[in-house]
């Protein structure tokens, strides 16, 4: 059963029906899924949503897909743990690592939105998808568009890591490598979807595959025992997934399955491409655009496209922007790695140097509950800590090599 509504502009409330449908036709703006709220908390009770199957489609009356959903079956649910060692190093009582570094199928959040995006693409009759992307985004759609059978076409800019390229071609995807920046391609992929009728996740389909992005405050107000956290900080990139966190926790608390807490957002970015946090920062949402100059490539995006609603977010919870320069992000993912065992891609690395920023300045309170949103995996992005890895040279099959190489080493270090 669906309670899908319509659509609505963020901006001027103009409404549309469920169509593929990039954005607003007056203003531009980005548009919202309306849900019936009224209907799902008189049918469907939060016992009903904990007897459920642990994927993100135990929360499917939030979620724009009508029927079954075509891919993704097994995304979602991925742990929240405690992380009392980084809370030490870091200085704050009590901290969460929701850690999507191990969502599947391809080890990112990503997985949520192409689930989502894919399973409407399939509803509105698509047989090629195809998106822009900085990297993880690609992966995901090529892994699951092989798996729905859909034909697909990946955008992305050509000096992406090339982990994350040869995560995309295995799949069997065509790559299509474009000289310039994530903006460029995304331009490139706007006029692909004018002429093409093609399912493009983050164009056409963008308003059903960013709701997927709820899944991630869902699941951690769940796995907290039914409330949200005073403090979350999250990576930004085109700006959507701590804007669809916030939603995440508004509509819970809608349902009435979540008492009415409130939580700060506090957005995180690289200091090479951060529109969003310097906005913040001037106690503005006017983004201005930047040229990505950063390692952190999975969140190089200048003109982010809900850069307006992300700092919106972080000033109206009473949060704020922060930026991390790139031997503080390859330090935090350092921090992340040896204190929790939790190896994140350069996205992780912001977020955890970005938590230590706040705290140490004041901004965020040490003493309130913290969640910190790793949204993909190290393995990804070895080439960002690569130079920052001593390499060892290889010892003779000898114990007494091994007792001078290192035994002796650890002794003298620890006299």
């Amino acid at each position: 059963m669906s309670y899908l509504k319509f659509l609505e502009c963020r901006q001027c409330g103009q409404t549309y029906q469920i169509e593929p449908i990039a954005a607003c036709e007056n203003c531009w703006a980005p548009l919202e899924v309306v849900y019936d709220y009224k209907r799902i908390r008189a049918e469907v009770p939060r016992t009903q949503v904990e007897s459920r199957l642990p994927t993100m489609w135990r929360y499917k009356e939030l979620l724009p897909v009508t029927g079954e959903p075509a891919v993704g079956h097994s995304t979602g649910f991925t742990p929240l743990v405690a992380a009392p060692r980084l809370a030490k190093a870091l200085g704050v009582r009590e901290l969460y690592l929701k850690n999507d570094a191990v969502n599947f199928p391809t080890l990112s959040f990503k997985d949520r939105v192409v689930a989502v995006a894919l399973s409407k693409a399939r509803e509105f009759g698509f047989e090629t998808v195809g998106c822009s992307s900085t990297g993880n985004l690609a992966n995901s759609v090529a892994a699951q568009a092989a798996a729905g059978g859909f034909k697909s076409f990946i955008f992305v800019p050509a000096d992406l890591e090339p982990e994350k390229l040869i995560n995309t071609q295995i799949y069997g995807a065509t790559l299509v490598k474009v000289s310039g920046n994530y903006d460029q391609v995304n331009r490139l992929c706007s006029e692909i979807s004018q002429k093409y009728s093609w399912g493009m996740v983050n164009v056409n389909l963008r308003t059903y595959y960013s709701e997927g992005s709820k899944t991630f405050g869902y699941e951690i107000a769940e796995q907290l025992g039914w409330r949200v956290p005073q403090n979350i900080v999250v990576p930004m990139a085109g700006g959507s997934l701590i804007t669809k966190i916030h939603k995440a926790f508004g509509e819970f608390k809608k349902l009435g399955w979540i008492e009415p807490a409130a939580t700060r957002f506090y957005g995180a970015q690289a200091t090479g491409c951060s529109p969003i946090t310097t906005a913040a920062r001037n106690g503005t949402c006017e983004i201005v655009p930047q040229k990505p100059n950063t390692i952190v490539k999975s969140l190089a995006i200048g003109n982010p496209a809900d850069g307006f609603y992300a700092s919106k977010v972080i000033q109206e919870t009473g949060g704020a922007g922060e930026d991390v320069s790139d031997p503080e992000v390859v330090e935090g993912i350092r921090s992340l790695a040896e204190t929790e065992g939790f190896f994140a891609e350069t996205a992780g690395g912001v977020t955890v140097a970005v938590a230590r920023k706040l705290i140490r300045n004041g901004t965020l309170n040490p003493d309130e509950s913290t969640v910190l949103a790793i949204t993909g995996n190290g393995l990804k992005t070895i080439g960002a800590v690569r130079e920052a890895i001593s390499a060892e040279e290889a010892i003779r099959p000898k114990l007494a090599d091994f007792e001078d190489r290192y035994l002796k080493l650890h002794a003298a270090a620890s006299a």
